[in-house]
């Protein structure tokens, strides 16, 4: 190959890398920021293909995505001077890139800790004005809405936006939970014993009323008893006024047989009466 062949493959070789260092392709995903000699020249640049000052210019790319911040919970005080534990995220992106790098300088876990600071100092102010009810009980959208208020113009300074702050849990420290969790035991507990009282207290008066009712119905059978036997004994008396009156002899003679069926029934028995006693009348009118 001759040198003037050579010089012209070199510079073909050349022209085709200033070419190719001319160019560079935005991808949706990415913003691009376009630098000379160290200063950013642009920073709006569009997805697509784009030009630039070859070796002079060189340009870089940050995400144009959604980033999320999720870190280990934090501690808060309540204004009740209590602590709370708080599990929260956010998810954001840059909205002016420009701006990202003047304040981060590009650096995504620098944005990232700037941003935490800033949502934990909004957690702070926000859960400082509350009681544990209050942040525990239903007011996570009212702490996430003045949260976002509030921190809007500082994340702004980083060129970035919040998509969506979510408070995910909200917690008492262990030991505080124990001792809730005791008051509460406690609580149930007196509430227990207290219906445990009721309940003995309504189950004497059910005895004692049943009772009562059982001495009625004892009383009032007895009764009823008592009227039936005097009835029968004043039925009995009058069936034997008139077998009396009918034939007095025949009623004294049965009645004489009926004292010794139950006198001389029994096996053993003795009886000591004088000869002429009147209760052998009959036997001795028998001879």
């Amino acid at each position: 190959m001759s040198n003037k062949a050579l010089m012209w493959l070199i510079g073909a070789i050349v022209a085709v890398g200033i070419l190719a260092d001319s160019v560079f392709i935005v991808d949706e995903r990415q913003h691009a920021i376009v630098f000379q000699l160290g200063q950013m020249k642009g920073s709006d640049h569009e997805p697509g293909l784009h030009f630039k000052v070859p070796v002079i210019q060189s340009v870089r790319y940050f995400d144009r995505r959604i980033l999320p911040l999720d870190r280990p919970s934090e501690r808060f005080l309540t204004s009740e001077k209590k602590n709370v534990v708080v599990d929260f995220y956010v998810k954001w992106r840059i909205k002016d890139v420009g701006r990202y790098y003047r304040a981060t300088g590009g650096i995504e876990a620098v944005a990232m800790d700037r941003l935490e600071d800033t949502m934990n100092r909004g957690l702070r102010n926000e859960f400082g004005k509350r009681t544990v009810q209050e942040a525990v009980s239903g007011e996570r959208r009212e702490i996430v809405e003045a949260l976002v208020r509030t921190a809007s113009d500082s994340v702004d300074e980083l060129g970035i936006e919040l998509v969506d702050v979510r408070v995910k849990r909200i917690d008492l420290p262990d030991t505080v939970s124990e001792s809730v969790y005791a008051r509460m035991r406690a609580e149930r507990q007196r509430v227990a014993a207290d219906l445990r009282a009721r309940g003995a207290e309504a189950a004497e008066g059910i005895r004692a009323e049943a009772d009562r009712e059982r001495e009625v119905i004892l009383a009032n059978a007895y009764r009823e008893a008592e009227e039936t036997r005097g009835a029968g004994d004043a039925e009995s008396a009058e069936i034997y006024a008139g077998a009396f009156g009918k034939n007095e002899e025949f009623y004294r003679f049965y009645r004489s047989l009926e004292v010794y069926r139950n006198a001389l029934s029994g096996q053993g028995d003795m009886l000591v009466l004088e000869p002429d006693s009147e209760l052998f009348r009959y036997f001795k009118q028998a001879k």
